[in-house]
């Protein structure tokens, strides 16, 4: 027998392996490829305060080992979430978590505070990778005093486990990092979409309707662990970790960088059961290298 329960905070996991929001819907599109509720958490499609439509197509463009998106946080709003899709979810017996999206603080706070009332919600994944609107359309993420300043007003209206998601388009992450940790995060999840392009040489236009878009799968990978082995030495507070996690050697990686947790992203759109694959993977490992608790790997990477 080995333990695969985790921790992130207060809040508790069965196992270390979650989705990552925009590569699962809201979960039960998933149920007839694998039994969901395996999962040590799921992580719902990005959801803003009112309704957006998203970005015009082409949105989605396959790039050699990876994919980007530009899809451009399309959601029907908070309180359709409310009323419609978290009656369909709150008993899944896994923890469902969303993340909260918004173009101004005050889209945050709200979006936030109306969640926080949501009993089978344990916790939230803060997306602060979104423009400031009020600031020109800077992403939050990119600067200590923006990530800051969006984290220290949702922790004033949030009670549950607040998680921060960074973005990797930055010069230093591990100062981002501790920046929204001196405000009240409880985790972060690291890494978002690396900012990328492409082009069709042919016609000599862009691929994406809005020209960049977001790169994720396994090119991204070796980034994304560089990070996530960076920020671990340089905070307290938990990580889950993803970026190109493919199967569960992939997992164990991000791990023995620093991660407590891991999400699985652009590979949904691959293999949909690969979710309940890497936890089966994880549990191999473990009982291979007599591995008793999941959590003894959390940053055992030898140097």
């Amino acid at each position: 027998m080995v333990n695969t329960k985790v921790r992130i905070g207060t809040l508790e996991l069965k196992n270390p392996v979650m989705t990552a929001s925009g590569t699962f819907g809201y979960g039960t599109e998933f149920e007839p490829f694998m039994d969901i509720e395996r999962l040590g958490g799921i992580v719902v499609k990005g959801t803003t305060l009112n309704p957006r439509q998203g970005n015009p197509y082409p949105r989605m463009a396959e790039t050699p080992a990876g994919m980007l998106n530009a899809v451009g946080l399309q959601n029907k709003g908070v309180h359709y979430f409310a009323d419609h899709i978290y009656p369909q979810i709150k008993d899944i017996n896994t923890k469902i978590l969303v993340n909260v999206s918004g173009s101004t603080i005050e889209d945050y706070t709200e979006t936030a505070r109306i969640i926080n009332q949501l009993e089978h919600i344990p916790a939230i994944e803060l997306n602060i990778s979104c423009p400031n609107v009020k600031e020109g359309g800077m992403a939050f993420g990119v600067t200590c005093g923006g990530a800051a300043s969006v984290v220290k007003a949702v922790r004033a209206v949030y009670r549950k486990p607040l998680i921060v998601k960074l973005s990797p388009n930055v010069t230093d992450i591990t100062e981002i990092a501790k920046a929204v940790e001196a405000e009240g995060a409880d985790a972060i999840s690291m890494i978002n979409t690396l900012l990328g392009m492409a082009i069709d040489a042919e016609s000599r236009r862009p691929l994406l309707s809005t020209i960049t878009g977001g790169l994720s799968g396994p090119a991204v990978k070796p980034v994304a662990l560089r990070m996530v082995w960076q920020t671990y030495r340089a905070v307290k507070i938990p990580i889950i970790g993803m970026g190109g996690i493919c199967n569960a050697t992939d997992a164990i990686e991000f791990m023995l960088a620093g991660a407590s947790a891991i999400q699985v992203g652009a590979y949904n759109f691959v293999d949909p059961a690969i979710g309940v694959k890497v936890v089966d993977g994880i549990e191999e490992y473990m009982l291979r290298h007599h591995i008793k608790n999941i959590t003894d790997i959390t940053g055992a990477l030898e140097i």
